[in-house]
């Protein structure tokens, strides 16, 4: 046991060390990632104020992690984050993960749920398909393990995730095995820590990156040429303003990475529950309430816009001063970045609208 949990922390301290040394794989360096050619501009922009059917799926699912967290001993903020690393993972696979329950995200092949070597693959017996050393259990109670059932399928994943004890160590070891990826491990450590910071599920607010009403300029740069270090493409939108102009979280999220990158000069990346990594570059300085590990919310001051980049640390001027602003989707191995453009501008919008 020792030596398995000695194997996590080191999985883990890689995974750190990779982004500090790489500047983190949300990072704009070249040849770091092959573009995603998708319209990312139909994904939801939600406003400041939940939708009542929005409010009712965020009620329900708090309903089923409570009752969850009092069968397993698993808080109710380390069950949403398991279940929002699921949803995640499912809607960047949507083909290869369709969703299997009414509100939880939690997908399981059937194989894994009735046992390899079971040949009825639509089991719901909790004794057959214990027999054939399936992971489907019979959450709610009455009597059977439903694939599509939201409890038994949430509940499948905690028993499974349970068996190396409840303490953050064990639980850890657990999403490791789980998973056998340290990256997933990291993501659900990161969701776990903004639901316990808010207190809630409806997190998913946006706000522009600049103080709208400004004097500030932009245009979709995504996908151009860019030389520097090598040639590369454009792995985000530049927001051109003023030199000191403050910079604004855009999401609930975590800070993953802040610090030097050669490329991006003082940089921030910002992972949300969508689990996508907003990445902040050329800023001036940073916020000094900020460490790797805080938590942030939408229009909260992280930095200032500057022109730092392009060589050593310290190095600036070598162009004008603008905020570049890049997303990136976190498919489960591998990242990519998407243009931000038209999420900007919806955002943008929404916050002129409410100002008004």
């Amino acid at each position: 046991m020792d030596s398995l949990k000695q194997t996590v922390r080191f999985a883990a301290a890689l995974t750190l060390s990779a982004c500090l040394l790489t500047g983190h794989s949300g990072q704009v360096l070249a040849a770091s990632r092959p573009a995603e050619h998708q319209d990312e501009s139909l994904l939801p922009v939600h406003s400041a104020q939940t939708t009542p059917k929005a409010a009712e799926v965020f009620a329900t699912r708090q309903t089923l992690y409570d009752k969850l967290s009092l069968m397993t001993g698993i808080s109710w903020p380390q069950l949403a984050a398991i279940d929002q690393y699921e949803r995640t993972l499912s809607s960047a696979r949507p083909k290869t993960r369709p969703l299997l329950g009414q509100t939880v995200g939690v997908f399981i092949e059937e194989d894994q749920w009735s046992g390899l070597l079971n040949p009825n693959k639509a089991d719901v017996s909790p004794l057959s398909i214990r027999w054939f050393n399936g992971i489907g259990r019979d959450g709610d109670g009455d009597g059977q393990a439903e694939r599509n059932n939201d409890f038994d399928l949430l509940y499948a994943i905690a028993s499974k995730i349970l068996q190396h004890g409840t303490t953050e160590d064990d639980l850890a070891i657990g999403l490791w095995e789980y998973y056998h990826n340290s990256r997933s491990v990291q993501r659900i450590q990161q969701f776990t820590r903004i639901y316990e910071t808010f207190g809630r599920l409806d997190l998913f607010e946006h706000a522009f990156p600049l103080p709208v009403g400004n004097n500030y300029s932009y245009k979709s740069t995504w996908g151009n040429a860019r030389s520097w270090g090598g040639r590369r493409s454009h792995e985000g939108t530049d927001l051109f303003a003023g030199y000191g102009l403050s910079v604004k979280s855009t999401c609930y999220g975590i800070v993953e990475v802040m610090g030097w990158n050669p490329f991006g000069g003082w940089r921030i990346g910002i992972r949300d529950l969508n689990n996508y990594y907003h990445y902040y570059a050329h800023l001036s300085g940073f916020d000094k309430s900020l460490a790797a590990g805080t938590v942030v919310k939408p229009g909260q001051v992280i930095g200032w816009v500057g022109s730092s980049g392009y060589g050593k640390p310290g190095t600036q001027g070598k162009f004008p001063p603008h905020l570049h602003y890049g997303i990136y989707r976190d498919r489960g191995l591998i990242e990519w970045s998407f243009d931000p453009y038209p999420l900007l501008k919806a955002w943008e919008r929404e916050e002129l609208r409410r100002s008004r």
